[in-house]
């Protein structure tokens, strides 16, 4: 028989029972109260033994029994569960199985002296048999519930600290702050207080400690250089570099596993963990974690996670490593230079020389045409000059247009600025223009000159120890000269010097021809002063306006611009703020109301950014009608607001909000001609006192809008712990798409282009397919979101795009071209172009057959950046196509401005070509396939699916589509075969 449900009558004339009801009551494990039932039956009459099996708890320790169990004894247990009524005697009649909890699979065995008395007995018991077995039901329940918690939390703090660990592999730290912190993650995850990484280079059988903490051990290796493997033979490290296999538990144990000697170095451990770093099947290193007095015992998770951290730090070591090598080549070819070198010494110090030279020359050139006053350029060239000679003396004079005068408007003698001007004479400077050729000379050259009459000495001034100059020339006409002299004795002026001069010369003569023939538009600048006026009061008006701005600033940083309402930042602080009273008040309850527009997206895509703005707005005039003091709405981005009810009784309080909120919202709006009927999905979290900080309750309410939208929107769902769960199932979405990666699960599907006039094949759009190993072939939809939000979306389109190469270049038929998908992802590294021209090199398809689609909005993203990589594209022969044309509120800009070749009809143009009334569609169709043509851009209809859609776009000339009437996705192989 079983028991049954209603609370059963006690008899109160038992004292001792009495007693063992209070024990029932304080029993908190099915242990204990399967202890009392036993001893409250063996206190009884004929009653030799009595037993509680629990037979679907039988491996748990905390249901674990000190009496032993035979194997007749849970073969009876059995029978009596599978029997209708619960009850099972033995052949002997003395043995005795009843069902206590069948649920549960809880049986009640009793060995009885006298055979038949068994049921008398338990009628006798029954009101505490019941009581026994509920508090036993009650007792099993907790125990499931405090599992199921125990789980929920560590699959939370596992998620946390995977994330943690992908973060940081892909970061910038150096490699000692990165291995560091990866010990106080793995420390965060199990017990790493001593924790130690080892490296492991196969090629010189070495080994080297690189990062070693260890709380006990006094003689910790050093760090910083390599050990031969055989130093540590018989070590643990060893075995498992040489072995590539895990190790893990006391030194007994360890014993075992190595099957070997073993040599414990250091001390003793209570128990220890290592694991091989592996590539490709070879050994590059290991990870170890101990225990020191803690009784703390490593499990086969903490190893699993323990190899998965490996993998990310051999990552980070294989990196740095080919950085240190390639600076050590680099050493090393440089010194061998350096030896190679030595007998050329001369000639580097020429070269040197040389260089200089140049790079002065360009420095001047450079001058000649720069944006600086005259007396700048002067003086910025005396500096370059003084850097190759000595021209501490310097100094350019210029003829006066009646040519009587010497002007020197840069004149620098002795360390001193001098500003002279005088007459034509015959000194050392008229000479030079006489002859219109450079001149060179020592003081005793210059007396020759005197004797010769060439010069008058009165003229020349103090005399120089040597002299340079070269005349200035405009159209062989020489109009002053740039000279250098020196007073040292030792110094002299060669070749090189007035080689380094002349073009100096030539550069200032070009500057001063460009600087008088800007004074002939001085009086054009004249005409231009009273506008500059008005601009200069237009600025003063704009300064006004910044000023008033910039008091607006506090406002518009904890707000939103477009909408008013608080910002992401205000919502935090609020929320912490209210969460702080909660803690002090734990009575209180909030709730935040997160929302989220469905199919925003749409709207601005369609109707335009500015309509989409409006649409917003309207969204929040009518969330604030719902909101009363001091509660608050909120957006926190684009398509997201949030509504704060400070103070709740319960969660009821929220849910009526937000249902008041969903009929609000839905009321149809107009926007830019357009009547809308807009939707929104909302999350609630009820925020109580287990919330730390505003963070975890936003995250919370996240995820229950993220449920509303996976159950179609246009809805609301309230936080539980099964959503938390469900986060969990999408980070085993992730790890899936992960293996799929590596185990090459992602394959190409290829939907023909057809040439719509004689239904030739002219090329493939290739979609990306997963073949799962347990639910088959997934689409882009099953998986996409996942991909993208968990940053694999870029490796799996690489996957897509060089497969697809890699089939048409070796099987596909003829010239067909390819085209695929390139999102604003891809779009935004600057070296795409590149990646893609080595993927083609890679699959040998040549350039011409491959088409990149680009849609309108990754051109939105950085115009400037796209086009300039589709233009280098275009260069080498890869074409681009406009996707979706036709959807968005600027792509008509974009065709004259990009390098494209071929543009996509949006599917929603072609499928209303066969409906009634169509007449709008039908002419957008003609303009696009007009404005194309004319362009010379090559035009392909999407979504064909009717035989009328594919007759009317003929008519009008659309020269290639595609669509499921013409032909479905499909493996290459079935493009191919007969």
């Amino acid at each position: 028989m079983s028991l049954s449900l209603p609370i059963p009558v006690i008899p109160d004339k038992e004292p001792k029972h009495t007693a063992w009801l209070g024990c029932l009551i304080e029993a908190e494990t099915p242990a204990e109260v399967s202890t009392l039932i036993e001893m409250l039956l063996q206190s009884q009459p004929h009653c030799l033994k009595a037993k509680v099996l629990m037979l679907g708890h039988q491996e748990d320790p905390r249901f674990a029994r000190t009496q032993p169990v035979d194997a007749e004894e849970i073969t009876l247990a059995q029978e009596a569960l599978r029997a209708a009524d619960g009850v099972r005697i033995a052949a002997d009649g003395k043995r005795y199985a009843m069902a206590l909890l069948q649920p549960q699979q809880v049986v009640l065995l009793l060995t009885i002296a006298i055979e038949g008395s068994a049921k008398a007995l338990l009628a006798k018991l029954d009101p505490y048999l019941q009581l026994g077995a509920r508090q036993l039901r009650h007792t099993i329940k907790l125990v499931e519930l405090y599992d199921s918690h125990s789980q929920l939390e560590y699959s939370d703090n596992l998620q946390r600290a995977l994330f943690s660990i992908s973060e940081l592999s892909s970061s910038d730290v150096d490699m000692p702050d990165m291995l560091q912190e990866i010990h106080r993650i793995v420390s965060g995850l199990m017990y790493a207080e001593n924790f130690f990484i080892v490296r492991y280079y196969a090629e010189r059988d070495c080994m080297r400690f690189l990062y070693y903490a260890d709380i006990q051990d006094e003689d910790k290796p050093e760090t910083n250089r390599d050990m031969r493997l055989d130093d540590r033979r018989h070590t643990l490290t060893w075995y498992l570099l040489t072995r590539g296999e895990p190790l893990m538990g006391s030194n007994e144990q360890l014993q075992q596993q190595v099957n070997g000697p073993l040599q414990i170095l250091g001390p003793d451990s209570d128990d220890w963990l290592g694991v091989p770093m592996l590539r490709n099947g070879q050994v590059h290193g290991a990870l170890v974690v101990q225990s020191y007095g803690t009784g703390i015992v490593y499990s086969r998770d903490d190893l699993a996670l323990l190899e998965f951290v490996g993998n990310h730090i051999l990552t980070a070591l294989e990196r740095k490593e080919s950085k240190d090598e390639l600076e050590r080549r680099v050493r090393q070819r440089t010194e061998e230079l350096a030896e190679l070198n030595r007998g050329l010494v001369q000639e580097v110090r020429e070269r040197h020389r040389a260089e200089r030279l140049q790079e002065a020359l360009f420095q001047v050139a450079q001058l000649a045409t720069a944006d600086i006053d005259e007396n700048t350029f002067y003086e910025r060239v005396h500096a370059v000059v003084g850097r190759l000679l000595d021209a501490k003396n310097f100094f350019i004079a210029l003829l006066s247009d009646d040519r009587t005068k010497l002007e020197f408007p840069y004149y620098m003698d002795a360390g001193m600025r001098h500003q002279l001007s005088r007459p034509v004479g015959r000194g050392l400077s008229e000479y030079v223009l006489r002859r219109g050729l450079p001149w060179s000379g020592t003081r005793e050259d210059i007396m020759a000159l005197t004797r010769a009459g060439e010069v008058v000495p009165h003229h020349i001034g103090e005399p120089s120890a040597c002299w340079l100059g070269v005349p200035l020339k405009v159209d062989e006409a020489v109009i002053g000269l740039v000279a250098v002299q020196s007073y040292d004795a030792h110094g002299a002026y060669g070749a090189p010097e007035q080689e380094l001069l002349s073009f100096v010369a030539l550069q200032i003569a070009n500057s001063i021809y460009r600087r008088r023939s800007a004074a002939a538009l001085h009086q054009a600048n004249l005409r231009l002063e009273h506008r500059v006026e008005e601009r200069t009061r237009e600025l003063r008006a704009e300064i006004a306006r910044r000023e008033q701005m910039q008091q607006q600033l506090h406002h518009q940083v904890m707000h939103d611009p477009l909408t008013g309402l608080p910002n992401r930042g205000y919502l935090r602080e609020r929320l912490d703020r209210v969460l702080n009273r909660i803690r002090s008040d734990p009575s209180r309850r909030c709730a935040l109301l997160y929302i989220d527009v469905d199919r925003f997206k749409v709207i601005n895509d369609s109707l335009g950014h500015l309509a989409g703005d409006e649409f917003l707005k309207a969204v929040a005039v009518r969330l604030l009608t719902h909101v009363r003091e001091p509660d608050m709405v909120a957006r926190l981005s684009g398509d997201e607001f949030a509504i704060l009810l400070e103070n709740i009784e319960n969660i009821d309080t929220a849910t009526i909000i937000a249902d008041r909120v969903l009929q609000a919202v839905a009321t149809p709006l107009r926007i830019s001609g357009k009547e809308l009927e807009p939707s929104v999905s909302v999350g609630i979290a009820c925020g109580d006192s287990s919330y730390l900080d505003a963070d975890e309750l936003i995250r919370d309410a996240d995820m229950a809008l993220y449920q509303a939208k996976q159950l179609g929107r246009k809805r609301f769902e309230v936080f539980d712990e099964t959503l938390a769960k469900g986060m969990v199932d999408v980070l085993a979405m992730e790890s899936e798409l992960r293996k799929a990666l590596r185990q090459n699960e992602f394959e190409p599907h290829f939907q023909p282009i057809f040439r719509l006039g004689d239904g030739k094949v002219m090329g493939y759009e290739a979609l990306i397919r997963w073949n799962h190993p347990q639910r088959g072939l997934l689409r882009p939809s099953d998986f996409i979101k996942i991909a993208e939000d968990s940053g694999l979306i870029e490796a799996i389109d690489w996957r897509l795009f060089e497969l697809s190469c890699r089939l048409l270049a070796q099987r596909g038929p003829g010239e067909a071209f390819i085209t695929f998908n390139v999102s604003a992802l891809h779009l935004r590294h600057t070296d795409f172009d590149v990646r893609i021209l080595k993927m083609l090199e890679r699959t040998s398809l040549a350039p011409s057959r491959l088409v990149t689609e680009v849609t309108e909005g990754a051109l939105l993203d950085n115009p400037e950046s796209v086009r300039a990589v589709l233009e280098r594209l275009r260069s080498v022969g890869v074409g681009a196509a406009l996707d979706d044309f036709g959807t968005g509120y600027s792509s008509l800009s974009y065709l004259h401005s990009l390098p494209l070749r071929m543009l996509k009809i949006d599917r929603a143009f072609v499928q209303e070509l066969d409906k009634s009334g169509s007449s709008n569609s039908t002419t957008v169709v003609a303009a696009i396939l007009a404005l194309a043509h004319a362009l010379n851009i090559q035009v392909i209809a999407e979504g064909i699916e009717t035989q009328a859609q594919l007759d009317a776009l003929v008519l009008m000339g659309c020269e290639m589509g595609q669509g499921y009437l013409l032909g479905s996705p499909a493996p290459m192989s079935h493009w191919i075969e007969p």
